[in-house]
């Protein structure tokens, strides 16, 4: 195998083994919001400083790299796309939402995507396009009115739930769509450890407020080597990985990479007996899973020209 394709192999490589943690990562944080206690906001300083100083520590036996201010500041615009949005917007999203539901959900990220790509690099919305966002959005919209007009508790999804999958997934593409330059300017290290950095910062204001009213000595010892796992696994490992797939493979590649995550929690929720497939999650993974099918054979066709061939990776 050559170099080039070592690097695009190590690339999908990263990408596969950070979604198969995030999908075992959607039933872990739902046990963590039901059972834990503790406020989202808590929960993502928790998060931001235990991988930051992970990735700081790290930084010590790797080369320096300095980076001039313009790169910091937008380091910073990359951590909020890329950690506190995302992460925040998903701990309240799980809390409020079923597991298989908000897997179902994040498959339209690579549409989201699409999107971005058709905003800030100019590539071309096709009929086809258009057929596959709709067609997915009727499954999604499936989803929310079957949620708003049925029973509600605790172990169903709620209309909030499903705006802040919305925030979740929306950010996180733009982040892919946007910051791939940055990230490819330097290494996993120094990138992570700014972005946790300026995340933790940022998050401080709204979670010192709510720390003293968790009441850590309650929290079951089953949620605390949950929340390790949310920490070291999710966080500090998903997250040096995620990187390593933006150097080397285009966000398009990177995104489609999600479709694993939902495959992984809805077998780990169903086997955990947390969630179950009703008739309405069906109609609505087929609808979703069809249009994001319709935008991919669209981008696809598109992609093979003989101006680009060699860009496929």
């Amino acid at each position: 195998m050559s170099s080039p394709q070592k690097q695009v192999a190590i690339g999908h490589l990263s990408c596969a083994a950070a979604y198969i943690i995030f999908g075992i990562n959607v039933v872990v944080c739902r046990d963590i919001a039901t059972e834990g206690g503790i406020p989202p906001i808590v929960l993502f300083s928790m998060r931001a400083a235990v991988a930051g100083a992970l990735f700081w520590l790290v930084s010590i036996f790797t080369p320096k790299e300095p980076m001039p201010r313009q790169d910091l500041i937008k380091t910073f615009g990359a951590g909020i796309l890329g950690l506190f949005l995302p992460q925040l917007s998903f701990l309240h999203a799980i809390a409020l939402t079923t597991p298989v539901d908000l897997s179902i959900m994040s498959t339209i990220t690579p549409i989201l995507t699409m999107i971005i790509a058709a905003i800030f690099l100019k590539e071309p919305i096709t009929w086809k396009k258009v057929t596959g966002v709709a067609v997915s959005f009727v499954g999604v919209l499936w989803l929310i009115l079957q949620s708003a007009t049925g029973i509600r508790g605790a172990t169903e999804t709620t209309p909030l739930g499903i705006a802040f999958c919305f925030i979740n997934y929306m950010v996180f593409a733009l982040y892919l769509g946007t910051c791939r330059n940055l990230i490819a300017r330097y290494s996993v290290v120094t990138t992570m450890k700014w972005m946790f950095l300026s995340s933790f910062i940022l998050s401080l204001p709204f979670s010192l407020p709510q720390i003293h009213v968790v009441k850590f000595c309650a929290v079951p010892t089953q949620v605390w080597w949950e929340i390790g796992y949310l920490i070291v696994f999710s966080t500090f490992i998903a997250y040096y990985l995620v990187p390593i797939g933006q150097q080397r493979i285009r966000p398009t590649l990177v995104s489609m990479y999600g479709y694993l995550q939902p495959l992984i929690a809805i077998a780990a929720a169903i086997a955990t007996g947390m969630d179950r497939l009703t008739a309405t999650k069906i109609i609505a993974a087929i609808l979703v899973f069809s249009g994001v099918a319709i935008v991919n054979r669209s981008r696809a066709a598109a992609d093979i020209t003989p101006n680009n061939k060699e860009n496929e990776t």
